[in-house]
């Protein structure tokens, strides 16, 4: 599962309601302790708010019985959303005598239920069933030697089940319906399923556990021009007499039942091949011809992850399916992930971007999460940690070390921000509930754990723990004791610190670093700062660099106190000292050094983040006349990411400062080889006011990257030029969604109240993130033309409010409608909106609102 919603959450959360209604204010308390007789009493502050919280213990799922074998026969009520399905489950006792099966089965319709017998009539069945867990009375006790099937014929009503999720997985029915009556424009009529973490048991009977395992065939009738895909192998397709075809998937090695899937659509089916493996892209037909440019790495991923691992793609066939409206970013669906429409691009925005990372999170769950798979959610970084830490495996072998660089500080940015708020082990068995597993830690802190234990082992050390670990462990459930061990049994080493500070404990190290010169030696202090009532004093092996005359020496130091002091050796007073070399700590690291210091670190240091962060606290250190003068150098470093920084920088600094970088920033602007560059370089310009660069704002406009050509665009109505209308009224038929929120942006101010049927439009075909930022757009167009108040905008509005299957979109259309709450009618809608929401994180927000 890929959490890319994750950064657009956090940002939704933290933007402040807007409109007429008041935002209750909450103040933090504080707890009193009842006085002494003869002493004051005592004020207690209350814990920091991201402690951790002491829920419930969530324990893995007792095994009772063992499903072995799952086979269903599924057709669809397009119009009712009704999945028609009859499953045949193979079972017996995990190891005590039963009489009794308790299935999981989620707002069913349960018509009947028989046991199977060899040489007799199927034998009917006493049930009880409470709309979630259906109930069988087997008739007699069954031992772990005897296998039993059952037949249940069902109907399941996905549509009506209570809304779930998380930020992760923004819906939990199972079962999806899109667009099932044909009435969108320009959206295909599909179905899919979602899993993850216990939603499949919307769709089908079973025993919906992580730690469980079961083989599975599927029979889907459909219409003759909708392609399916299951997993396994596709048998056979066959025509019926009533228009409709029955296909026939066959999955022979067991998986968790949360991984099946079903996609059905009207699909172009792209071929490709790793080894002797079939490798198929399943997307839409207007995206057939780029398929292979979107997901093409995959063999090359499929024979880069088998050769890592020592352990071959272990699966009879790899699909990739793009599906509308999806509820997350991806899911790894064993031999058969789906993935959320933003993959599908056209041939002009695959310049500017590539997915993958998504495509490798998935491929690399075949082996962490569905060959060896978390026995509970509390262990759910067995999977999620290492699926996080592929996505830099790749890029480090694809694009190289300064991109992983980048990818590991966007990952760790992530989980710091997450950790503001919010602080728990990886392996937490007391969460409030399962979906709060999806967060930051379990992706982006897991997988930055799982980089500190490889540094620490060594390459070498580290892919053959993982072997034993995978070959151990093959088509089974672990927990994180399991992984441990086979790092232990390969490195011969203990390891329980390691794992019980980095998995099992909450938090992560707040470093203050200083140094000091003086007779030949250097001292090095290191104070662990984090509140240790709540978090560890951690044991810290890393590395320390010291640059004497330009010479670079490494040294290697273990911290294992609060406040601890090094004597490394220096011949004289190094040029720099680098704490941590390798970058690989997660933590945070405050250590002053002089702007010198800063500059030679940008100038000499390899790795990425140092050099990052030095420029970073050159902009707000160095004067300004020497800033400029470093920039000329910043501006053409060979790595994009330092040149758009220093676009950033550069924008810092007053008018008379920049006269010597402008020809530079020109030059990016017309020829910098990263689109994202040239759209900053494009940008800056325009922020500097500078008139004379009309033309290339023009220019900037017909470029072939869609982020340069919406950099034109915002840089071109800031001139405020005779025919910005008339030039920008040339891109309103794009769909791009660079080009519409570039265009959203300027109309939402100066577009006046004509560009109403232009808004309209764009957020009728607007989808997920695009949709939730040109929310807000519409939003300011609101407010500055309240003339366009009007029915047809306040009803599309209170739908995607009510009935969005995003919930960061229902969020900002319910702000949207903000904007207008000094009508009592509005104030009435809100309200309703209000009641009728049941996600508990919406509902923390708009509680927070005075209607």
């Amino acid at each position: 599962m890929n959490h890319r919603f994750l950064s657009i959450v956090g940002l939704a959360a933290a933007m402040a309601f807007t409109g007429g209604c008041s935002v209750n204010k909450q103040t933090k308390a504080t707890a009193v302790v009842e006085p002494v007789a003869g002493k004051p009493a005592l004020e207690v502050a209350e814990p920091p708010v991201w402690a951790p919280k002491n829920h419930a213990f969530n324990p893995s799922k007792a095994r009772v019985h063992d499903l072995l074998h799952t086979k269903l026969r599924v057709s669809f009520d397009w119009d009712k959303q009704y999945l028609h399905g009859l499953a045949e489950l193979t079972l017996k006792p995990y190891f005590y005598p039963q009489r009794q099966l308790v299935l999981d089965a989620k707002g069913f319709d349960i018509h009947s239920v028989n046991l199977m017998q060899d040489d007799a009539e199927a034998k009917e069945l006493q049930y009880t069933y409470d709309g979630k867990k259906l109930t069988i009375d087997l008739g007699k006790a069954y031992t772990r030697y005897d296998k039993y099937t059952l037949e249940i014929d069902y109907t399941a009503k996905p549509n009506e089940l209570a809304v779930g999720g998380s930020d992760a997985i923004t819906q939990d029915k199972g079962l999806y319906f899109i667009n099932p009556k044909g009435e969108e424009a320009n959206k295909p009529r599909q179905i899919w399923t979602q899993g993850e973490t216990e939603a499949n048991s919307a769709w089908f009977p079973t025993i919906d556990s992580p730690n469980e395992r079961m083989t599975q065939e599927i029979y889907i009738t459909v219409d003759q021009k909708y392609t399916t895909l299951s997993n396994g192998t596709f048998i056979y397709s066959r025509k019926n007499a009533n228009g409709t075809k029955t296909d026939y998937w066959k999955m022979e090695q067991p998986h968790a039942p949360y991984l099946a899937m079903m996609a059905i659509g009207e699909y172009a089916v792209v071929k490709d091949k790793w080894r002797d493996l079939e490798v198929d892209y399943y997307v839409e037909p207007a995206y057939e011809k780029t398929a292979k440019k979107i997901f093409g790495n995959t063999p090359e991923m499929m024979e880069f992850f088998s050769k890592k691992l020592g352990v071959n793609y272990p699966w009879s066939k790899y699909s990739q399916v793009v599906v509308r409206d999806f509820v997350s970013g991806a899911m790894e669906n064993t031999t058969a992930s789906t993935f959320m429409e933003d993959l599908q691009l056209n041939e002009r925005e695959l310049l500017d971007k590539n997915w993958d990372g998504i495509i490798a999170h998935e491929l690399f769950h075949h082996w962490f999460g569905n060959y060896v798979t978390t026995e509970s959610w509390a262990n759910l970084p067995l999977n999620e940690a290492f699926a996080n830490y592929s996505e830099y495996l790749w890029t480090e072998h694809k694009y190289g070390a300064d991109e992983a660089a980048f990818h590991h500080l966007e990952e760790l940015g992530q989980y710091l921000d997450e950790s503001e708020t919010k602080r728990e082990p990886l392996i937490r068995y007391r969460y409030a509930d399962r979906e709060d597993m999806f967060d930051s830690h379990s992706y982006a802190k897991g997988g930055r754990v799982l980089h500190m234990l490889r540094k620490y082992v060594g390459d070498e050390a580290f892919f053959a723990s993982l072997n034993r670990y995978l070959t151990k462990n093959k088509l089974s459930d672990v927990e994180v004791a399991e992984l441990r061990m086979a790092f232990e049994d390969t490195t011969g080493e203990d390891l329980m610190w390691f794992f019980d500070q980095w998995f099992m404990r909450a938090g992560h190290p707040e470093l203050k670093v200083n140094h000091t010169y003086q007779n030949g030696a250097l001292k090095l202090q290191v104070w662990q700062q984090q509140d240790t009532l709540y978090q560890p004093v951690y044991r810290l092996p890393l590395k320390v660099a010291i640059w004497e005359n330009g010479k670079k020496t490494e040294h290697g130091i273990e911290i294992t106190k609060a406040n601890q002091v090094f004597t490394l050796p220096a011949s004289t007073e190094p040029q720099l000292v680098l704490f941590d070399s390798e970058q690989q700590l997660l933590g945070t690291v405050e250590h002053a050094k002089t702007t010198e210091e800063l500059v030679f670190q940008f100038k000499n240091a390899k790795a990425l983040a140092p050099r990052l962060g030095a420029l970073e606290e050159l902009g707000q250190e160095l004067n300004q006349q020497e800033m400029a003068t470093l920039l000329q150098g910043a501006l053409k470093d060979n790595f994009w990411a330092i040149r758009n920084l220093a676009l950033d920088v550069a924008g810092r600094l007053p008018a008379k400062h920049t006269e010597s970088l402008e020809p530079i920033v020109q030059r990016m602007a017309e020829s910098d080889k990263k689109g994202e560059v040239r759209a900053g370089a494009i940008m800056l310009l325009s922020e500097w006011g500078e008139d004379e660069y009309t033309d290339l704002y023009k220019a900037a406009m017909r470029d072939s990257s869609y982020k340069v050509a919406a950099a034109g665009i915002l840089s071109y109505a800031m001139t405020e030029a005779p025919d910005i209308n008339q030039r920008l009224a040339t891109f309103e038929k794009e769909t791009n969604e660079e080009i519409v929120l570039a265009l959203a942006s300027y109309y939402a101010v100066k577009g006046g109240p004509g560009k109403y049927e232009w808004f309209m439009k764009q957020l009728k075909n607007a989808k997920g993130s695009g949709l939730y930022y040109l929310l807000q757009s519409y939003g300011a167009f609101m407010a500055v033309n309240p003339e366009t108040y009007k029915p047809e905008a306040i009803n599309m509005l209170s739908e995607m409010a009510q009935n969005h299957s995003m919930y960061f979109v229902r969020m900002a259309a319910f702000q949207t409608l903000m904007v207008h709450s000094e009508r009592p009618e509005i104030v009435e809608l809100l309200k309703e909106i209000r009641a009728n929401e049941q996600d508990k994180r919406l509902l923390e927000l708009y509680n927070q609102v005075s209607l």
